[in-house]
């Protein structure tokens, strides 16, 4: 069958947008249907969360309640998880075929990967709603004024837009969806060497350098910082530098990647 090139046209600022919002209603209905996906994006956040409050809280030292500083860490942990599964999405779709049906219709070509993208942002953050409510009800109780829970909105909102761009691109590289889940293994393992669980100076000395330089420290700080009043110094700029960092190099990757395999 001849794939016509429909989508490598640039169609209306209007038309564009629908197809956005059509292909990520798409990805997103395959989560709903996908009870993994449900587990991953629901259910286990919420385990971790009581595992570490209840099971590991009572060894931890933060010098505040652990509750409190653990919170930040399960929502960013979780958003890793769900991050990580637009990376099989992506590969998902590249292997069985539906781009070449996509690409033989009218719509933008972009929205291909945009579609994963917003979706995986979605998903994420219904599942951040959900690890705040519980951790509401388990006690957590941050001292944010409505504008600090904005700002803690938005640096989850960018950690997620950049891990769901670098899975995107991690899908394009992969060749089937068993590459791309372990593909994602380093991204899922990042939240656990940070000071996501406990500070990382009670880490060994060779370990707390990575656990103090590496991306997710300061999205973490900076989302305890504005919830619970913790100092955050220059972990903002640092966060949001790193959020842009890799979401620029996600999406260009991504792109690259997506236009080398669909040429033929």
């Amino acid at each position: 069958m001849t794939i016509t090139a429909s989508a490598d046209r640039i169609p209306p600022l209007g038309e564009t947008a629908r197809d956005y919002v059509a292909v990520t209603g798409r990805n997103l209905r395959r989560m709903v249907r996908s009870p993994d996906a449900l587990l991953l994006g629901l259910a286990l956040p919420v385990m971790l969360l009581v595992l570490f409050v209840y099971v590991f809280g009572g060894a931890m030292d933060t010098g505040t309640d652990y509750l409190n500083y653990v919170v930040p860490g399960i929502v960013l942990l979780s958003a890793s998880f769900g991050a990580a599964q637009t990376a099989v999405a992506v590969a998902s779709d590249m292997q069985r075929g539906i781009v070449d049906r996509f690409r033989s219709m009218p719509i933008a070509r972009s929205a291909v990967l945009t579609g994963h993208v917003v979706a995986s942002v979605v998903r994420n953050l219904v599942s951040t709603a959900v690890v705040f409510a519980v951790a509401a009800l388990m006690g957590f109780r941050p001292d944010a004024t409505p504008a600090e829970w904005l700002a803690a909105l938005g640096v989850v909102t960018l950690f997620v837009l950049a891990i769901s761009a670098i899975s995107a691109a991690l899908g394009m590289l992969a060749g089937n969806e068993e590459a791309a889940s372990g593909f994602t293994f380093f991204l899922l393992f990042l939240p656990y060497v940070s000071s996501a669980f406990v500070p990382p100076d009670t880490m060994p000395t060779w370990l707390r350098g990575f656990a103090e330089h590496q991306p997710v420290t300061p999205v973490i700080e900076t989302v305890r910082g504005l919830l619970t009043g913790t100092p955050i110094g220059d972990a903002a700029v640092v966060a949001v530098a790193w959020c842009a960092a890799f979401t620029a190099i996600g999406l260009l990757t991504a792109t690259a990647l997506f236009r080398r395999r669909t040429a033929r």
